[in-house]
């Protein structure tokens, strides 16, 4: 086992794992998949690949997430009506308790740190 996990290309990685439905739906039905790249024993952190299809959906963020955004497009609305448009190269901070709306416009890909 590598002492410093890590991928290749994480645009052009196929074999994924299917992590279900967003259960907030609002509209549409936006699937998630991805790759754990590492996450710690007492699980306080992850890291990996993050890949969602279209559809809007309510988001509440429980831990602090960096994220880049490597492909697709979205929107996220913060309550306070603050919004963030994703394309890609976008990097975004998400605090704990961010709360908003994500609409994903076309498929995205990011990787992501949550902690």
């Amino acid at each position: 086992m590598s002492t410093a996990p890590h991928l290749y290309d994480p645009t052009a990685i196929v074999d994924v794992a299917d992590w279900g439905v967003i259960p907030t739906m609002i509209e549409g039905e936006s699937r998630t998949s991805g790759v754990l790249l590492h996450r710690n024993e007492d699980g306080t952190s992850e890291t990996g690949i993050w890949i969602c299809t279209p559809g809007t959906w309510r988001c509440h963020v429980t831990s602090d997430e960096f994220c880049h955004f490597l492909e697709g497009s979205a929107t996220y609305t913060h309550e306070s009506g603050d919004v963030i448009e994703i394309r890609p190269d976008t990097v975004a901070f998400f605090p704990k308790d961010w709360k908003g709306v994500c609409q994903v416009h076309e498929t995205v890909r990011k990787s992501y740190m949550i902690r």
